[in-house]
């Protein structure tokens, strides 16, 4: 783990007494298996790398007191240069990711200090995240322990087994979920650790808090805030920035 304040390694047998600090966790260890090759965390999205343009947005934002990020090991020092080279100033620490997801965001949290309450988990691919998404966001958790930003679905949902349609889904009862996915952080980091040791495989942070039956409070998202997973969706970002640029 590099600690870039050099601060104490979280105790994971501390009192559950907590501060007010929001702490933004970007968990970055995947393998970019479905972009075709390479890193796509540092391929660029207009002129800057995709986990700069991410990140800087939590530095920016006023809510975020500091940034988690966890990586693969052999990634941590060239994010630390890239950090570095583009003033991110608020990532505190760079841990070391898991064998999956979950692992690698349960990590993060457990490099929280006490003085950190609540967690505003985000994929590191998703860069066209806005400041007011994430302070709306964050506020929801601070009322209601656990808040996530969702669009509703424009397309018509089909309910498929075995190749075959069977039944329509109601649109008014589906919403897409992204991130940041924010929680009071002894909330979450209850969540993950039941998931883990159970062997549930989730597919995202809030799955793990529903399982301890917290409701989670949904605000605002945007069609714009993609995650970028495939060459397309690299296209798509590019005309996202392009139309922002001209409003």
């Amino acid at each position: 783990m590099l600690d870039l304040f050099k601060k104490r390694p979280q105790d994971r047998h501390e009192p559950e007494t907590r501060g007010k600090k929001v702490y933004a966790i970007i968990p970055a260890a995947g393998s970019s298996r479905r972009m075709g090759g390479g890193n796509k965390l540092v391929m660029e999205l207009g002129g800057q790398p995709i986990l700069c343009r991410t990140l800087r947005v939590f530095n920016a934002c006023d809510v975020i007191d500091g940034i988690i990020l966890v990586c693969r090991r052999q990634d941590q020092k060239t994010y630390a240069s890239l950090c570095a080279d583009w003033k991110i100033d608020k990532v505190a620490k760079i841990v070391e990711g898991g064998p999956s997801r979950e692992h690698s965001v349960l990590n993060g949290v457990l490099a929280c200090g006490k003085e950190i309450g609540y967690v505003a988990i985000h994929d590191a691919a998703r860069p066209l995240i806005t400041e007011d998404i994430i302070r709306e966001t964050v506020e929801a958790a601070k009322r209601d322990s656990a808040a996530a930003p969702a669009v509703g679905v424009k397309d018509s949902i089909q309910r498929v087994q075995k190749g075959k349609m069977m039944e329509n889904v109601d649109r008014e009862t589906i919403m897409a979920v992204q991130t940041p996915q924010c929680f009071d952080i002894d909330l979450i980091r209850a969540a993950l650790t039941k998931a883990i040791d159970s062997g549930t495989s989730l597919t995202d942070d809030c799955g793990a808090v529903t399982k301890l039956g917290q409701p989670v409070s949904m605000t605002r998202g945007s069609y714009d805030n993609i995650k970028i997973t495939t060459p397309e969706d690299v296209i798509l970002g590019e005309v996202i920035l392009k139309g922002r640029s001209r409003r």
